[in-house]
């Protein structure tokens, strides 16, 4: 039985051990012009690409992609991304298509690779969704799957360097929130800012336009100034200033039922590990299970994994105390951190599958 488990680490490690681990995403105003995982054509930019459409790269404006054409609708080069023999529909497209299956069974969500032949369940995919229902979280990996080690790219819906695809089915009734990133942080349309007041577009208007068009964009208006969020750039722009935006989901927990249907369910799985355990990174830099240590001993602490997994099941997204020799310290479920209150000196912690 493979385990998994969860780490935020600005690298991702190529070793190979059965565990999970995810990259966060720190916010930058600058855009990245290969949002959808293949450049511009520069030969279509520059005035014609003899390939026509079996041309592999983008036929659209490489200024659209960066979210600073200056000429817009008038612009003679395409603003849209389905031109092109492969540029249009990518693992991300697919997953929005009106073509992809939504769930009947009672599960809110399922997460699937495909191989070229079918598409394989991943088991225990709820530590999936609850990374990717954070909008710093970029990319997550899959340790000791069928395939070796997996990376998926939330951003771009890809998997990276291998000949697979991913994808996230849902019940068609997904709560979805917006981002933007303000002063190095993910700030959630419709949320209050420092002044205490509410932001002019909030995450479901975005939402409903963005289900009407996905290649289309939502303005709004702040103090006489004009913005407009572009999708498929996942950008907005204002007079002086771009910053990037994320659509990412609300978290909610699988049904007890949910989790009995989809065990007996006839696609083939990916099987991830069932029982989770939080560990902790030392010194060292090995890492060691939380437990509960006699008081007064020189490894005394105050909670246990299933203490901390109680809590995490109550919200991915929260933190919480307790005691080491005395010491307080707090767990932060979204950073994966541990940080003493005193010395504010942190730790990694993970959340793995055995």
């Amino acid at each position: 039985m493979a385990s998994a488990g969860l780490s935020e680490d600005d690298n991702i490690s190529d070793t190979e051990s059965d565990l999970f681990e995810s990259d966060s995403d720190q916010p930058s105003d600058e855009s990245d012009s290969g949002v959808y995982g293949k450049e511009p054509c520069k030969y279509y930019n520059s005035g014609g690409c003899k390939n026509g459409g079996k041309c592999t790269y983008l036929h659209t404006c490489k200024y659209f992609l960066k979210g600073s054409c200056r000429y817009g609708s008038r612009c003679k080069l395409n603003h849209s991304v389905d031109t092109g023999a492969s540029s249009g529909m990518d693992s991300r497209d697919l997953d929005q298509s009106t073509s992809s299956p939504k769930l009947t069974d009672g599960r809110y969500y399922q997460w699937q690779l495909h191989d070229g032949k079918s598409w394989k369940d991943v088991e225990n995919d709820h530590i999936i969704e609850a990374q990717y229902s954070l909008p710093h979280t970029k990319s997550i990996k899959i340790y000791n799957t069928p395939y070796g080690a997996v990376s998926i790219n939330f951003n771009r819906m890809r998997v990276y360097g291998k000949r697979l695809k991913v994808r996230r089915l849902d019940d068609g009734n997904t709560v979805w929130f917006w981002y933007c990133t303000l002063g190095r942080k993910w700030i959630k349309y419709g949320d209050k800012d420092s002044k205490g007041n509410p932001t002019a577009a909030t995450s479901s208007d975005i939402e409903k336009k963005f289900q009407s068009n996905s290649k289309s964009s939502f303005t709004f208006s702040i103090g006489g100034e004009t913005f407009e969020i572009r999708f498929p750039a996942m950008q907005q722009v204002g007079k002086n200033k771009k910053r990037r935006v994320t659509r990412r989901p609300l978290f909610r927990q699988q049904q007890a039922g949910a989790r009995a249907v989809q065990a007996a369910s006839a696609l083939q799985k990916v099987s991830l590990g069932s029982k989770p355990q939080w560990q902790f990174e030392g010194d060292s830099g090995a890492w060691h299970e939380f437990r509960h240590r006699q008081k007064g001993t020189s490894t005394e602490c105050s909670v246990t994994s299933d203490d901390i997994e109680q809590r995490y099941q109550l919200n991915p997204r929260d933190s919480m105390t307790f005691k080491v020799k005395g010491h307080s310290y707090k767990l932060d479920f979204g950073a994966m951190i541990q940080t003493n209150l005193k010395t504010q000196h942190t730790h990694r912690i993970r959340r793995v599958l055995v």
